[in-house]
């Protein structure tokens, strides 16, 4: 009975490349690929039982904590992606999905992502059992399609700045920024030259507070080499909203 079960869990989608996901060499918009994930994720949780419709009635919602993303070939000029996703099981207090990304007959990026549960009122990390009760959602065991999360380097120094204000258009289902608008903020204070130049290989990042419309944040990036390590911090309270470490090639 369980290898059936295990074996209704992927969810598979094909995905056509509009004119507004891509940048001027046609090259795939980082933040419209994490809403790809984020949109498949959503519908493979409402469908195996443990999305937004089944959660929302015991005032929880799902909290994004981690990505790990590695391109092999980063998404240039192509018309349609095939993105996979499954949900990968779950430990006391985090939940763990994979994501994988097709393009003809080749894979070209893979993801890990980690979540948590968390009470709606008070913020707090929620325990996943007895909350979810699905035939779907197992207890989490690595394997070798497991990304490894890498740890995030501090900036040891700040090379471009820019501020930024969280829009009504930027927030979610849940009042605050939507994911996507992470990668945004943080990619934004990059030199044009240094985006005409080089592509996405490898990213990290950790999400750690919300942020919600009208407040303000400031997006920092350190530039070494090929790595580019980004911090966005709330501008009033000073609290670390992102972090990331991106590898370029």
């Amino acid at each position: 009975m369980m290898n059936n079960v295990l074996e209704n869990i992927v969810s598979e989608e094909k995905t056509h490349i509009r004119y507004s996901d891509i940048d001027f060499d046609k090259s795939l918009k980082p933040f419209a690929l994490l809403n790809f994930f984020q949109d498949i994720a959503s519908d493979n949780a409402e469908r195996l039982g443990f999305g937004y419709s089944n959660i929302y009635p015991k005032n929880l919602m799902w909290v994004l904590l981690k990505y790990r993303i590695e391109f092999y070939n980063y998404p240039v000029d192509i018309q349609d992606l095939i993105i996979r996703t499954e949900p990968r099981g779950y430990n006391k207090l985090f939940a763990y999905r994979n994501f994988e990304v097709q393009s003809g007959d080749n894979i070209i990026a893979r993801a890990s992502s980690m979540w948590s549960l968390v009470d709606i009122s008070t913020l707090s990390i929620a325990k996943i059992e007895p909350n979810i009760d699905s035939p779907y959602f197992i207890k989490h065991e690595k394997n070798e399609r497991d990304l490894d999360f890498e740890k995030i380097p501090q900036l040891e120094r700040v090379d471009y700045e820019k501020d930024f204000e969280v829009r009504y258009n930027d927030i979610d289902v849940n009042m605050h920024a939507n994911n996507g608008n992470y990668i945004i903020w943080a990619l934004e204070p990059l030199p044009k030259d240094f985006r005409l130049k080089h592509k996405l290989k490898n990213i990290d990042m950790m999400f750690k507070k919300e942020i919600k419309i009208g407040e303000k944040l400031i997006s920092d990036v350190q530039i070494k080499n090929n790595k580019t390590i980004h911090k966005l911090i709330h501008s009033e309270n000073g609290n670390e909203l992102c972090v990331l470490n991106c590898e370029w090639v």
